[in-house]
């Protein structure tokens, strides 16, 4: 098959080795240099998506973008960044284009950095807290990490991604009556990534990723259910085909089946009467995909540092964690001895790196360890204002955008009883099973988030089924309050997490066990 014109990734190769010259060049001629880095980034890629079991879509697109960040000034340093959206017109002079971008970086730092100086020297008091940029320190990396796939996604006709799409919507459409609507979307791409830094590191990292998506609307007997999920992996098209086979953590079926899963989950849930809210706490067991989004709301973002120290509160809010430098939980108990959560770029799926996009190596991060706030994910600007070491957690969704502090694979860990065990011990309860929606206070000191299913438990057996239900619950006291944690630990795609303004829209992992603790029931009824 004969790739159109336009990006390639391998048209990184020409400029890949003489990164470190052009940013070694900036830093002798550029005035109070002091470090810069360089993220150049390529991507090839094929989508498409059907509606009722009729095609409507399907595309084949590239990318290319750079991201210059410079650290200059004397004093009271300062960063200044130049973010590019770029095409095929820029790779014949893409080292020119990667030089100028460097200048105005240097240049947007020294103003910034002026700036400072001015500040702290009108308003001595307030001025104080304007302190240098500094980085802590890493080892500068030299890697070349491959893409893993069988499929490789640049292989990938859009015309065979429409196909199989049209064949699943019409299989959900096939459902039943009372599957009303159905949109069913694939994407695959292949992305390429160098980094290089004024210290000498030099990263070439290739990913693959393909995600599928079912939308769903079922209507019987007056009630209306939506429900929506995803599927995806840092792997090629064969995930779509025929599941997920060879990560246990992430293993499930393909798109066919997955899809007509969640088509009959809408219909079977049409027949269920709308659960009641409580008025007080019950006992709750939360499934692994319910916790996805639970530990995703409640710790992943409240445990990001450019978060608590309120350097990044658009939309998602700030963090009940840190009020300052140095007022913080760390070291306090948080949760039950029974919890613990971490975050793991070392996890398959969306969230696995090797390298963040400041070239920190990316290691695992114990964010609750048997109930006890023990770290924060973080970048190594805010590693040096907390004087931790830097974990590896700066990332940004495209090249042009400057990095924030990203959950990797942000999850709660297993315990060792069987899910059976934990739902046997209830004399009176609630089962929720799949995440729905989230509503989370602005410091994510509380939260609502429903449910796709909710069963009624008694004596140790799962009974009614109800819709439309979810929990709220205090975030510290829903922690403090695990009474069990399950053996079953999974983890799931998040395609969607938010940040930042403008927004950034994230793909990465989270999961957990089942966990049993108390809560208040939200319902319809």
């Amino acid at each position: 098959m004969k790739t159109p014109a336009g990006i390639r990734c391998e048209d990184l190769d020409g400029i890949k080795d003489r990164l470190p010259d052009v940013i070694e060049t900036a830093a002798g001629a550029l005035p109070g240099f002091l470090y810069g880095d360089v993220r150049l980034e390529a991507g090839e890629g094929t989508a498409a998506w059907a509606e009722n079991g009729e095609p409507k879509a399907a595309s084949r697109d590239y990318e290319l973008s750079l991201g210059v960040r410079v650290i200059a000034g004397n004093g009271r340093s300062a960063a200044g960044h130049c973010g590019l959206t770029l095409g095929p017109a820029d790779l014949p002079g893409l080292e020119a284009v990667v030089r100028d971008a460097l200048r105005q970086a240097h240049e947007r730092a020294r103003a910034s950095a002026a700036r400072k100086a001015d500040a702290a020297a009108r308003f001595p008091r307030t001025g104080a807290s304007l302190a240098p940029c500094d980085l802590a320190p890493i080892q500068a990396a030299r890697a070349d990490v491959p893409a893993v796939y069988e499929v490789d996604p640049r292989r990938v006709d859009p015309q065979h991604a429409c196909a199989l799409c049209t064949e699943v919507s019409k299989a959900v459409a096939g459902v039943g009556p009372a599957v009303r609507y159905n949109v069913v979307e694939a994407h695959t791409s292949l992305t390429r990534l160098l980094f290089a830094s004024s210290e000498g590191a030099l990263i070439d990292r290739s990913h693959a990723l393909t995600q599928g998506l079912a939308f769903v609307v079922a209507h019987d007997g007056g009630v209306t259910q939506e429900h929506y999920d995803h599927l995806g992996h840092q792997r090629g098209w064969e995930i779509l085909e025929r599941g997920v086979t060879d990560e246990p953590l992430l293993a499930g079926p393909g798109l066919h089946e997955f899809a007509t899963a969640r088509a009959r989950e809408a219909v079977e849930l049409c027949s269920a009467p709308a659960l009641r809210a409580t008025e007080g706490e019950v006992v709750v067991l939360t499934d692994p995909h319910f916790n996805t989004l639970l530990v995703h709301e409640i710790v992943g973002h409240p445990t990001e540092l450019d978060r608590g120290l309120k350097w990044e509160t658009a939309y998602a809010g700030r963090s009940w964690l840190l009020d300052d430098t140095r007022r913080t939980r760390l070291g306090e108990r948080i949760a039950s001895p029974l919890l613990s959560a971490y975050s793991d770029p070392g996890l398959p799926g969306f969230g696995h790196y090797e390298y963040d996009h400041e070239g920190t190596p990316a290691r695992k991060v114990m964010l609750i360890e048997r109930g006890v706030l023990t770290g924060f994910m973080n970048s190594r600007q805010t590693a040096a204002v907390m004087g931790a070491e830097p974990n590896g957690h700066y990332v940004a969704t495209d090249a042009s955008l400057v990095p924030l502090i990203r959950m990797s694979n942000t999850v709660f860990a297993a315990g060792d009883t069987r899910p059976e065990q934990l739902i046997g011990e209830v004399e009176h309860g609630y089962y929720l099973v799949g995440m729905r929606t989230p509503s989370i206070s602005e410091s994510r000191e509380n939260f609502r988030i429903t449910a796709r299913k909710v069963y009624e438990i008694r004596n140790g057996r799962i009974g009614q089924l109800y819709r439309d239900g979810g929990i709220t619950a205090d975030s510290r006291d829903f922690l403090s309050n695990v009474a069990g944690v399950g053996s079953d630990f999974r983890l799931y795609p998040i395609p969607n997490c938010g940040k930042g303004q403008p927004m950034q829209v994230k793909r990465l992992g989270n999961g957990g066990p089942t966990l049993r603790s108390r809560a208040r029931l939200t319902g319809a009824g």
